[in-house]
């Protein structure tokens, strides 16, 4: 609300980009998705404006600086009157809508007004409220779009099964956001002095977990996988867990100490030049919880397993960006609205567990057979690659 009120304070700042290409994401993650459509129009459009608009504060806080990009906006509340203002002021070229954005009183206002107007990355699913007799409405805002581009075919045949025919697969932009964030790590992860520790840390064990946005479900189910490695005779040499828990509010991590008693130990206590003892402390620790954003998608590169959380709640959080560097990848049973983690199974490079029976099977199995297992994520990923350049094609060749 404060960010809606201060924007209508400087109403020049649309005005001022007037005729740009119009993207608007959701939050962090439907950005991410946006970002190499953003990045290829920057190299191969260098005429064109972008605007980039949120609906989620979180996203806007985190984005607002973005450089390559003319203005980032919070999108005006969706009535027909903030529509009309909004796209009087801005007069964009055309408009992108990313995944899951569907607002009718733009969607209805673009398409009055004629302006090319698509949906990009987007995935449906027959659950969703257009495919049900009560959803009619709904499903005609789908044909406010110029043009939808989905990630899979089963969401272009639901679609054209419904009467939605201005569609086809062009994949999910977020593959090629994760491999090129890897490729540009690769030369940086030696030089990073907040990865010493964590290099320290893993040093001469071949055995090593990588928990990613984990909650209480996965880290209980973790403690007692590590608690039994004592006795687990088909793995040779010690296995050490990196933590990195989706929440790291002191209360959350206090949980976490007690569960792991006297094995852990925690990432924001050891600088970033360890001292000697500090080295003896992480070599001797058996599990590091990383207490501090924005590592996780580095720390990937010194495991030989990946464990991503969320499974046990509302859904896993981003398998893409572990398996990219060629991990085996283990989740939990909520998987089913994710296509990657459904397809990563099917390729023999994931696996879904129920209990900690089942994940003992799994992890056991993943650390024994890492490469192998591996080799097979780093093949469903390259073949995965394309989507930026198939969406840039199709919308902008002809520009």
């Amino acid at each position: 609300m404060r960010g809606q009120q201060e924007q209508k304070a400087h109403p020049k700042r649309i005005s001022a980009n007037a005729g740009a290409v119009w993207i608007h994401v959701a939050s962090v993650g439907e950005f991410e998705q946006a970002r190499p459509l953003i990045e290829r129009i920057r190299v191969n459009g260098e005429e064109l404006k972008v605007v980039v608009t949120f609906f989620s504060p979180s996203g806007y806080e985190m984005r607002k600086g973005y450089d390559q990009v003319d203005g980032v906006f919070y999108l005006p509340f969706a009535t027909r009157r903030n529509a009309r203002r909004f796209l009087d002021a801005l007069q964009p070229k055309m408009a992108i809508f990313v995944k899951y954005e569907f607002w009718p009183a733009y969607l209805h206002e673009l398409k009055k007004r004629g302006i090319p107007t698509y949906c990009i990355s987007s995935i449906f699913r027959p659950t969703q409220r257009f495919f049900h007799w009560y959803g009619k409405l709904s499903l005609r805002l789908l044909h406010c779009f110029t043009y939808i581009y989905v990630q899979d075919e089963a969401s272009r045949r639901l679609l054209a099964e419904h009467g939605v025919h201005d569609c086809s697969v062009t994949g999910d932009t977020r593959f090629d956001r994760v491999t090129k964030i890897v490729e540009s790590q690769k030369s940086k992860v030696e030089s990073d002095e907040r990865l010493k520790p964590i290099e320290i840390f893993t040093q001469g064990c071949e055995h090593v977990i990588v928990a990613g946005s984990t909650w209480p479900e996965d880290e209980e189910l973790l403690e007692e996988f590590i608690q039994r490695q004592t006795t687990n005779e088909a793995l040779t040499g010690p296995t050490k867990l990196i933590l990195v828990p989706h929440e790291i509010d002191e209360a959350h991590l206090h949980q976490i100490f007690i569960r792991f008693k006297g094995r852990i130990i925690k990432y924001s206590a050891i600088s970033n030049q360890p001292s000697a003892s500090q080295r003896n402390i992480l070599q001797r620790a058996q599990v590091l919880v990383v207490d501090q954003m924005g590592l996780l998608s580095k720390i990937y590169t010194f495991g030989q397993v990946a464990y991503i959380g969320g499974g046990f709640g509302a859904g896993i959080h981003n398998t893409i960006e572990a398996a990219v560097y060629g991990l085996p990848v283990i989740f939990g049973p909520n998987y089913t609205h994710f296509r990657e983690a459904k397809e990563l199974i099917a390729a023999g490079a994931a696996r879904s567990i129920k209990d900690s029976n089942t994940l003992a099977d799994a992890l056991t199995l993943a650390l024994d057979q890492h490469e192998t297992i591996g080799a097979k994520s780093t093949e469903y990923v390259q073949s995965e690659l394309g989507a930026t350049n198939r969406i840039y094609q199709a919308i902008f060749a002809n520009q």
